[in-house]
């Protein structure tokens, strides 16, 4: 039996019309996002993320100080079919108070992105079965934070326009 692979531009319920003669099937179908990522409301190190109602990421620490290397991060399961390919984790908007923006496996960091720094080629390693997103406070130098960031982390080496994940309420902590 085959297999068929279809990729939409935009997320939602839709259907695919098959024909085989006189033999026609209409089947639904869901598009999924392309973004890979799961996140959602994080607290902790005196940095707030909200999720924005388009999907993007609020980051806020008021008049607070982020201490360095200290953030938020979110666990998640790898999806089916990423382990040992390449993928691009990428970012829109400002990179608010030296925010370091990584993925990590087995406590490893598998790379990253930051003011600077964009489109960066990731391989999750054969074997892993969960990963973290991880915003920390970089720079030289403890800080307030405050900006909104669209993360994405996708198949292959090359960035697209970002689209939300399909999980955004996945609670994270802090770090």
């Amino acid at each position: 039996m085959g297999a068929i692979s279809i990729t939409g531009k935009s997320m939602g319920a839709t259907s695919l019309k098959l024909t085989a003669g006189k033999i026609t099937k209409t089947v639904p179908i869901t598009v999924l996002s392309r973004n890979l990522l799961s996140y959602g409301p994080a607290e902790g190190n005196g940095l707030t993320v909200t999720v924005a109602q388009d999907g993007s990421l609020d980051f806020s620490s008021g008049t607070e100080s982020v201490p360095l290397h200290k953030g938020v991060r979110w666990g998640f399961d790898v999806p089916e079919g990423i382990v040992g390919v390449p993928l691009i984790i990428s970012y829109t908007g400002d990179v608010p108070g030296n925010l370091v923006i990584g993925i990590y496996a087995n406590a490893n960091s598998l790379g990253g992105v930051y003011q600077g720094k964009n489109n960066t080629v990731v391989t999750i390693p054969k074997g892993t079965t969960r990963v973290e997103l991880r915003i920390l406070r970089g720079g030289v130098t403890a800080g307030s934070v405050s900006g909104n960031l669209k993360i994405q982390l996708e198949l292959g080496n090359t960035a697209h326009e970002w689209m939300k994940p399909d999980v955004t309420s996945l609670e994270g902590g802090g770090l």
